[in-house]
């Protein structure tokens, strides 16, 4: 998820060019597929489900996540710094223009019916949960900073691990991974998801993961680490984006914090997804490049298992805390213990709780000398076989 998008004011006038040509003409030539046609609608949803929902293309950064609004018949896209959202067609509703920062990956909150995602200000050592109310995103070209369709709540956690001195050296190394800096490698954040409680309480909690830079040189960033917060009391915390002044309004610290062994991997779970068909999480990546490790592609958290007190690896100074088990299924790494998959996923992921998954494929499209990004969710059944775990599947209700 790491092509920074710079939003130059050029790349924000062509995105506006184009959406409005897709606006004028349902499509286009800044489309790089057409449209599935959804199925009708079935007893146990309002919508049928399409055995794929084509995103668009868009003069943008690249497809980062995707989440799904089923009752509504809605699919959200994350193009890095502009929200698509679509019908499940891939008919264009609304987007959402105006980001300089990182947007990553997505998960719709059923509870509240908003789409939340990460952001990053990475210069400004500032990161944010964003909150999109879908309801409002009713036409093209909406601005983030001036329309009322984004809130946004500050992760002071994640800045404390970002800015970690970890050499003593008083210099803050800035965003870059060939440095001792950086607690657990953080580089921000990407994958986000709601789910059950890791520690095996229950209850509800969105589940933000870190970043984590790509370091062969050392030994403390071989951890996953995930924060889990309790959403429903933060619209006290919430704000309207405001680029200019950057606000810290957010928890003090979250609800619970978790690492999961994994290796390094480049720039850690790209995709989070919790499986209410499984009870298990999954953790979509870029590969690491660690020789002792097997560098997969999808780790299976094994929600079976709550999370128990134990060794953070690597670290210069012995540390404990909440650990959390990957499913002992896949593909085995005997020497690290490391279980996993080789699949998809990593440009977005969304369970559908009943063993089919959308899995996002990302692209690019040349419309007249120009070079738009495109995103398709593509419709699969999860079966365990290895080493991809996902196989396609048609149309379905």
């Amino acid at each position: 998820m790491r092509s920074r998008a710079r939003a130059h004011v050029a790349t924000l006038l062509l995105s506006t060019v184009v959406a409005a040509a897709l606006m004028a003409t349902g499509g286009g030539a800044a489309h790089a597929r057409t449209p599935s046609p959804p199925l009708s609608p079935s007893p146990s949803a309002p919508f049928g489900l399409p055995a794929a929902v084509d995103g668009g293309a868009w003069a943008s950064g690249h497809l980062q996540g995707t989440a799904i609004d089923r009752r509504r018949g809605h699919m959200y896209f994350s193009f890095t710094n502009l929200l698509v959202k679509t019908d499940l067609a891939g008919r264009p509703i609304g987007s959402v223009t105006g980001l300089t920062g990182h947007l990553g990956d997505l998960d719709f909150n059923s509870a509240d019916g908003r789409v939340y995602g990460s952001l990053e200000y990475k210069a400004a050592q500032a990161f944010y949960v964003a909150i999109f109310d879908g309801s409002r995103i009713t036409r093209m070209n909406m601005d983030a900073r001036t329309t009322d369709v984004l809130s946004t709540v500050h992760l002071r956690e994640v800045v404390r691990d970002y800015t970690a001195d970890m050499n003593g050296d008083g210099v803050f190394d800035g965003n870059t991974g060939n440095t001792p800096d950086h607690r657990y490698g953080c580089s921000g954040i990407d994958g986000v998801a709601f789910g059950p409680d890791l520690n095996g309480r229950g209850g509800g909690r969105l589940t933000v993961a870190y970043g984590v830079y790509s370091n062969t040189a050392r030994t403390d960033n071989d951890h996953q680490v995930l924060l889990q917060y309790d959403v429903r009391d933060w619209r006290k915390y919430e704000r309207p984006l405001s680029e200019d002044a950057l606000h810290t309004s957010g928890p003090a610290s979250p609800g619970g914090k978790f690492f999961a062994y994994t290796g390094n991997t480049t720039y850690g779970v790209q995709n989070l997804e919790y499986d209410g068909d499984s009870g298990n999480w999954l953790m979509a990546v870029y590969k690491g490049k660690k020789a002792s490790f097997p560098n997969y592609g999808l780790y299976v958290l094994d929600g079976s298992k709550p999370a128990r007190r134990g060794e953070v690896k690597g670290q210069p100074r012995p540390e404990s805390g909440r650990i959390v088990s990957l499913l002992p299924r896949g593909l085995h790494h005997e020497p690290s213990g490391v279980y996993g998959y080789e699949s998809g996923g990593q440009y977005g992921l969304v369970s559908l709780d009943d063993g089919r998954h959308y899995v996002a494929e990302a692209g690019t499209v040349d419309s007249g000398g120009t070079t738009l990004q495109t995103g398709r969710a593509v419709l699969h059944r999860w079966t365990g076989a290895v080493p991809n775990p996902f196989a396609v599947r048609g149309s379905a209700r």
